[in-house]
């Protein structure tokens, strides 16, 4: 296995902080206010699990010049300190009455005097990750102080990867690869399916993960039903078509594809629906390359589903520090592919009495060829 260096050189984290100010001036923002675990990871490189737990509320302060400024619980401190930031304003969390709000009003107090404008998370696939209470009550002292929606601004930085971003999702990709090669050598008839989940897992992490927070899957006759349920203790069965999805983490860095098989023997329906899914994917690949929309994608790949029954929603999104990041492949996302935006192809489509399948890959767009980040599932259905 590579030996994949951790976190970033001080210089990846100038250059995200830069290019955010240079845009927040475009946009006539005099700050942004962040709040959630992957905005302030891309800014700070802070990279804990603590996060899971919804107890404290943590800050990272962009300025228009300077470094960020990081407002934080105490018990992060001294991992916070490890990075490239010198301004680490703490308390001792949990403080219902005043957790961190009076550190935060310090900070934003001089923007609200001069009438300055805030920029804060507002749109799809946010979240405020505050109580709405203490959000309230900040801004109500805060009266001069103009708040607005720096959504587009965060997500066009995210959607593009640098190169040591591209790297350990390579690198986390060629793991998930190396992990799905071995299933056939576990899963079997017989088999509860659980324990196919369980092994998988195992499989991971002696492949170098370094954890498997997703895992999805379907397995039933001629084919599954259901792609998000927790796995039951049903066994396989001869006859079953099973997929297992996996969003495998390595440094913070997520993959996201998976892969099908047929227990002892596959059904022709099942056959086909496979056929089709993998050459959808190809369409997507051909169409996936700079000043291609995500529209166009999913226009790509629904002419070769279209063969087929069934309706399907987007086909696939980004990639990165979230298992699922913007954008979407659908018919309504314009969003224009660039070099080095990382995302997934995942074309799918039912089939028969009620069953579906789902077919997916990691890309990385670049001038010229898409690359592909895991390796390209077999061209036919595997049978085990």
């Amino acid at each position: 296995m590579a030996d994949i260096a951790r976190g970033f050189e001080v210089r990846e984290f100038e250059a995200r902080t830069a290019k955010a100010q240079a845009r927040m001036a475009e946009q006539s923002f005099d700050g942004l206010l962040l709040l959630s675990e992957p905005e302030v990871r891309y800014f700070s490189g802070f990279h804990t699990l603590f996060w899971q737990s919804p107890t404290r509320p943590w800050f990272l302060f962009v300025p228009r010049e300077g470094k960020p400024i990081a407002i934080i619980p105490e018990i992060g401190a001294a991992l916070m300190r490890t990075g490239w930031l010198d301004d680490i304003r703490t308390w001792a969390a949990p403080q219902p009455e005043d957790d961190g709000i009076s550190l935060l009003t310090d900070v934003l107090t001089p923007l609200a005097d001069r009438g300055a404008t805030l920029g804060v998370m507002k749109g799809h696939e946010t979240g405020l990750r505050m109580p709405l209470g203490d959000y309230e009550r900040l801004m109500s002292g805060l009266t001069g102080l103009h708040v607005r929606d720096c959504t587009g601004l965060i997500r066009d930085l995210r959607m593009v990867k640098s190169e040591a971003e591209i790297e350990k999702l390579a690198h986390i990709c060629a793991i998930g690869s190396r992990s799905f090669a071995q299933v056939e050598s576990f899963a079997h008839a017989g088999q509860p399916f659980a324990d196919t989940f369980r092994a998988f897992r195992r499989e991971a992490l002696a492949q170098g993960a370094d954890d498997v927070p997703y895992l999805v899957g379907g397995a039933d006759q001629g084919g599954y039903h259901d792609v998000i349920s927790p796995p039951s203790m049903r066994p396989l069965q001869t006859g079953d078509i099973m997929m297992l999805d996996t969003g495998a983490t390595f440094d913070g860095y997520f993959c996201d594809f998976d892969r099908n098989w047929a227990i002892g023997r596959a059904d022709d329906a099942s056959k086909h629906a496979y056929d089709t899914l993998w050459r959808a994917t190809e369409a997507g690949l051909t169409a996936a390359s700079p000043g291609a929309t995500c529209a166009d994608l999913f226009r790509a790949m629904m002419s070769v589903i279209g063969e087929a029954d069934g309706d399907v929603g987007r086909l696939g999104h980004g990639l990165g520090m979230q298992l699922t990041e913007w954008p979407s492949h659908a018919a309504w996302d314009e969003t224009v592919l660039t070099e080095n935006m990382v995302l997934t192809l995942e074309p799918s489509m039912g089939y028969g009495d009620g069953r579906i399948m789902v077919h997916e890959e990691n890309i990385v767009v670049r001038d010229g060829a898409a690359q592909l980040l895991s390796t390209r599932a077999a061209r036919e259905l595997p049978i085990i």
